[in-house]
């Protein structure tokens, strides 16, 4: 599903169409010998770029030949677009040639914030929606298509917090983020749960609010219920687990009033047997399938 790219950054062109309209999984080295035994199995991967940033080594022997029998999706963490300073173009550069190597179908980053002053902080920190940070997230996201000579997809994040300075909801900040910069978005369903429980707000009424036309790929991951030093109930965006029964029905919902989009398995730590994760896959493309065979087309209410 194309999102015109508008005259603003012209010249970029839309992502290649590699990635199938199915379910993939994120790609860690515990599974390579996993995909390669039976690349049937599955019809795409992601990987995080940041971990193949080098010359050589056994990473990139193992993901030649993955990208060699399926499509590949990058999903970027270290670009920090929603920070006060500009891309680093070294960094950026660096991307372009590795995706000039491995042709990614998709690339992707979020909607967050991770250097200051030289120092990468290591997570994805959230931003106040402002318009003085919408403008400064449209000339990065707008800079980082024009470096890479394509367009990239933002994912919402998943949030602990409010800023009392944001002027406007996030869904707002995201379709205007998409219309003036030319991006695509990423929905990740366990965000939007995560965020919407730890503040007490409905996540079906966020999803109405979602600019469903930029959607280019849904995310879908567990997360860890904790508590925080009051006592109170805190959800954790832990990727550590299967999805959570909660966010299975979101997605069915959101399945619905969507167009078919790739959809990715996110699993980063304690990671399972490969068949666990390749069920979660598995069990994603059932849901699509069923959605799309009854039809869809519904309001989100």
């Amino acid at each position: 599903m194309p999102v015109p790219v508008p005259p603003r950054h012209g010249g970029i062109a839309p992502c290649p169409g590699q990635i199938p309209m199915l379910a993939g999984v994120g790609l860690r080295p515990r599974h390579y010998a996993d995909v390669l035994a039976d690349p049937g199995q599955i019809a795409w991967v992601e990987v995080h770029p940041e971990n193949y940033l080098c010359a050589g080594g056994p990473q990139h022997h193992y993901l030649t030949q993955v990208r060699e029998r399926m499509p590949l999706s990058f999903h970027g963490v270290g670009l920090s677009l929603g920070g006060e300073e500009r891309p680093d173009a070294a960094h950026l550069q660096r991307l372009r040639a590795l995706a000039a190597r491995y042709q990614p179908g998709l690339f992707s980053e979020h909607l967050a914030w991770s250097s200051h002053g030289g120092h990468y902080l290591n997570d994805l920190l959230p931003l106040p929606y402002t318009r003085e940070n919408l403008a400064r997230m449209i000339d990065h996201v707008g800079e980082t298509q024009e470096a890479l000579g394509r367009r990239i997809l933002i994912e919402n994040p998943s949030l602990y917090l409010a800023f009392e300075a944001s002027e406007m909801p996030e869904t707002a900040f995201l379709a205007e983020l998409a219309a003036r910069s030319g991006c695509g978005l990423l929905l990740d369903l366990n965000n939007v749960y995560v965020s919407c429980m730890n503040a007490g707000t409905d996540p079906l009424a966020y999803l109405a609010s979602f600019p469903r036309a930029a959607v280019m790929e849904i995310h879908l991951a567990g997360h860890a219920p904790e508590f925080d030093r009051d006592g109170l109930p805190v959800l954790i965006d832990a990727h550590d687990r299967p999805v959570a029964d909660p966010v299975w029905r979101l997605f069915a919902r959101m399945v619905e009033h969507l167009p078919p989009v790739p959809v990715l398995i996110e699993w980063d730590s304690d990671l399972p047997d490969w068949p666990i994760l390749l069920a979660e896959a598995r069990r994603a493309q059932s849901i699509v399938d069923r959605v799309h065979e009854r039809g869809g087309g519904r309001d989100v209410a």
